[in-house]
């Protein structure tokens, strides 16, 4: 089982704290929500734990070896990132967009291997867009482009998959969709970090929740125990009603 670990971390942006003595860890096979207000440091922790931003202090650990020891091509082999609302500016087609994905394990020199294009084919046909394969990145929907980025980022079955709110700027139907692709990618053995607003998906889709506020995380653990009244009042400053029932958990704030 993979293990991504956050010990002590503390990180600045513009030489401002944004995190401060911060303690995750996340799990292979599990899918793991990041959820806060905006501005309590969701998107610094992400990118930290990717190995995009150094902390200042504090380590970064992936199974016990700090992710500081290891090269940018080693660490892109063994987890994928995806920010948020990312764009493709060039009109070249949905198959290639994908291939992008594995830069870090193809040879310095040379075409695309033939071993590579069945792992292509596949990550197409499970996110839905074999026939989609030869159209323009550019000339696809929100949905669309959701799906053939997140194909991009799993095409090399990563170990940890970052993704940084996928489902902003998504209708409810293509939000729910990215939730539970998400949800089958920890289901087959990927660590799963997201960082979410939506916390009815959250509820849904959600193995363990971290919940941050002002850079610090304010509990951590499996989704029932961390999605209550209390918790949420915390974060959100707001009065939060919780209810379950045979669909699962909502959530709902209150004036």
């Amino acid at each position: 089982m993979k293990r991504l670990e956050l010990i002590g971390v503390r990180a600045e942006r513009a030489e401002k704290t944004v995190l401060d003595g911060m303690d995750a860890t996340f799990h292979g096979g599990r899918l793991t929500v990041v959820i806060g207000p905006n501005g309590a440091g969701k998107s610094t922790l992400l990118d930290v734990a990717a190995g995009l931003l150094n902390p200042a202090s504090g380590r970064v650990e992936l199974d016990g070896a700090d992710i500081g020891t290891l090269s940018l091509r080693q660490l892109a082999q063994r987890r994928a990132y995806l920010p948020q609302s990312p764009r493709v500016d060039w009109a070249i087609s949905v198959e290639r967009v994908v291939a992008l994905g594995i830069t870090a394990r193809l040879p310095a020199f040379g075409g695309l291997p033939e071993a590579w294009k069945p792992k292509i084919d596949l990550a197409l046909q499970r996110l839905d867009l074999l026939h989609l394969r030869e159209r323009p990145a550019t000339r696809l929907s929100g949905g669309e482009l959701a799906r053939v980025m997140l194909a991009r980022a799993t095409v090399a079955d990563p170990e940890i998959l970052i993704v940084d709110e996928p489902t902003a700027g998504l209708d409810p139907r293509h939000a729910l969709d990215a939730g539970e692709r998400l949800r089958a990618l920890a289901r087959a053995g990927c660590g799963v970090v997201v960082a979410l607003h939506d916390l009815d998906l959250a509820a849904r889709i959600a193995d363990d929740v971290i919940a941050i506020k002002d850079g610090r995380i304010v509990a951590q653990g499996r989704a029932d125990d961390i999605l209550n009244e209390a918790v949420l009042r915390e974060v959100y400053d707001v009065r939060a009603r919780v209810s379950r029932d045979t669909d699962g958990l909502s959530i709902r704030f209150l004036p």
